[in-house]
């Protein structure tokens, strides 16, 4: 299952991440905030970026 799993970085966990693409994961920026690690990607250059929010350990979340 670890193949699937698109952040596997303890320090990233609570945060939104941008990553280059699914495929390349990349991490271009993250934070707490979405909307500032958006601008923070806009301002490298960064096109077609995905961005995903990182669950908390043992935390549940619901789409």
């Amino acid at each position: 299952m670890k193949k699937n799993v698109l952040v596997t970085q303890k320090n990233m966990e609570g945060k939104y991440v941008a990553l280059k693409s699914y495929f390349d994961r990349t991490i271009i920026a993250s934070g707490k905030d979405p909307l500032n690690v958006v601008k923070r990607v806009e301002k490298k250059g960064v096109k077609n970026s995905v961005l995903v929010y990182v669950p908390e350990k043992d935390t549940v979340h619901v789409y």
